[in-house]
């Protein structure tokens, strides 16, 4: 079996199916045309969620949702903003609902060199925010004169410690006193949300934390073909650790899910936000949407009865950041699976661990690429050398074949015994060549999703001209030479192949796929064009090696 050939079939077929995909993306039927939204977001004021509080579009989960949750009925925002810096965020905070609203990410430019910060969290046409408050029979969210309105000490808070205390306060005439308090920490994206509940009133008082992240179907989505990323909502329970919860699934049915601990989140390219409640509590996994404009996804704690006179505290994270693995799977089980490397994460998360210590030694993402490529090609070499050495046998079996084919005719039945009867006399695998090549794919799939997801790779200096692993080779060096090599390797390896029509095809099957490389990550293309470099040179060693083992290898 020609493998080369094989792959490069299975990938033109793939690329053409992609490119159908994105012409539907690119000139399909859009639901909502741009200008108009532009033209709604310049009457949103500065700073405030770009949504109404309607019966159909509203900010907290009602009890249709939700059991034993009160429904709401709020007023709009007003412009009451304070404003969280500390070394990681640049955060402002709607005191009414006390609801994050922007999120800048300090250590993560929009692009590379820029001063702009890259904004996670936002209000306007596109709005994203992290939603949290106190439902239930008393909570203040559900009170029919519409959420709270917290007050706080100062406009504008900065870290200057290892800690930041934020508390908001909101008290009503009946003695009932909230304190909703933000605790940031140093090179930290995780935030503590804790609600301390002072009861002054006459009777016991019963109330119910929730916090939901909300997201207008309004944004520009940042998948392709060529980097086809995952944007939407995800949760997890005790039996499933990660699922997917598509923006679509949001619209078709509300999510309703009551499990052991939990989170919920929403994910783009290389960050994620997450609500992550109490971990040794029995909690609701939720989803709502707003007229199919608006997906809410979020998480209910259970309630908490405080008698007359007493305090309780309630608590929950609020992770806004980007993907880091080690830190996302020390908030919640399962979190960290946000890293998104599909079905083969099993694989992908050992090949990242080892990329992660090859880069801890060399301090260079472009050569801990090299250097894990080596390492997986060198590992898979005796796969490799068997594949080679099958495709051989098989090419000497050629002229038997045609015999065979000469001597049997129509005759499948008989023709197939004498095959089968050739292979075992020539001790031959006929799936020998092919069955080394799938036993590599999943390595190299499974790789291929590490450099395109992890975010330690956004922004990464390699060397020369390539100052960004994470966007294409501004001078198309790299994708050239993959061409080259994709070109020396179809021409290394002898085909069966006769027909001069087919021939010209096979020959010019690389350079129409190297087309593609123009468009991928410089990360992606490095690894391609290493792991080309390296099976030429296994090859060359191969042959070398056959031959003189009397194998022809022509």
């Amino acid at each position: 079996m020609e493998s080369q050939r094989s792959f490069l079939v299975i990938g033109l077929a793939l690329v053409s199916f992609l490119l159908w995909q994105q012409w539907q993306k690119d000139y399909g039927p859009q639901p909502i045309q741009q200008v108009e939204l532009e033209q709604q977001a310049a009457n949103v004021p500065q700073g405030v969620p770009s949504f109404e509080a309607t019966a159909t579009n509203r900010d907290v989960p009602v009890s249709d949702d939700v059991p034993g949750v009160t429904a709401l009925s709020e007023p709009v925002a007003t412009n009451r903003i304070i404003e969280v810096k500390t070394d990681t965020f640049d955060i402002r905070i709607d005191l009414l609902g006390g609801d994050v609203i922007s999120t800048d990410l300090l250590k993560y430019p929009v692009e590379q060199g820029s001063d702009i910060p890259f904004s996670l969290l936002r209000s306007g046409s596109a709005s994203y925010i992290a939603q949290s408050g106190l439902t239930g029979a008393q909570g203040p969210d559900a009170s029919p004169d519409g959420r709270p309105v917290y007050r706080a000490d100062k406009a504008f808070y900065e870290l200057t410690g290892d800690t930041l205390v934020v508390p908001l306060v909101w008290m009503n005439n009946q003695g009932l006193k909230v304190v909703k308090t933000f605790t940031f920490t140093r090179d930290a994206y995780d935030v503590k949300v804790d609600y301390q509940v002072t009861n002054n009133t006459s009777a016991s008082v019963t109330v119910q934390p929730y916090a939901q992240l909300k997201q207008s179907l309004n944004f520009e989505d940042d998948s392709s073909m060529f980097m086809p990323t995952y944007r939407g909502a995800a949760y997890s329970t005790a039996d499933d650790r990660y699922v997917k919860y598509t923006f679509d699934d949001i619209i078709d049915e509300n999510l309703k899910e009551t499990t052991p601990a939990g989170w919920a989140a929403m994910l783009e390219h290389y960050f994620v936000a997450a609500w992550v409640p109490p971990q040794d509590a029995t909690n609701v996994i939720y989803s709502s949407n707003s007229n199919g404009q608006y997906a809410s996804i979020g998480v209910i704690t259970p309630s908490a009865t405080i008698a007359a006179g007493d305090t309780a505290s309630l608590n929950t994270t609020l992770y806004m950041g980007p993907k880091k693995q080690d830190k996302l799977a020390e908030l919640a089980r399962g979190l960290d699976l946000t890293v998104d490397y599909g079905f083969l994460w099993w694989i992908s998360k050992y090949l990242f661990a080892l990329l992660v210590l090859i880069h801890s030694f060399v301090n260079n993402w472009g050569v801990a690429i090299i250097l894990i490529t080596i390492i997986v090609k060198g590992a898979m070499y005796w796969l490799t050398k068997k594949q080679y050495e099958s495709m051989a046998k098989m090419r000497n079996l050629a002229p038997k074949m045609q015999q065979l084919k000469d001597r049997f005719g129509d005759d499948r039945q008989k023709m197939s015994q004498a095959m089968m009867e050739l292979y075992k006399k020539e001790k031959v695998n006929p799936m020998g060549g092919c069955l080394p090549l799938l036993l590599q794919m999943p390595i190299f799939l499974a790789l291929y999703w590490v450099l395109m997801e992890s975010v330690e790779l956004r922004h990464a200096d390699f060397a020369l001209w390539i100052t960004d692993l994470s966007v294409k080779d501004p001078f198309f060096i790299l994708p050239i030479l993959t061409g080259a090599s994709m070109y020396l390797l179809q021409k290394l390896q002898p085909t069966t192949v006769t027909d001069p029509m087919q021939q010209k095809i096979m020959q010019w099957m690389p350079v129409a796929m190297s087309l593609f490389f123009f468009i991928f990550p410089a990360g992606l293309v490095l690894y391609w064009l290493v792991s080309n470099v390296i099976t030429l040179v296994q090859a060359k060693m191969i042959y070398a090696s056959m031959e003189k083992r009397g194998i022809n290898t022509k």
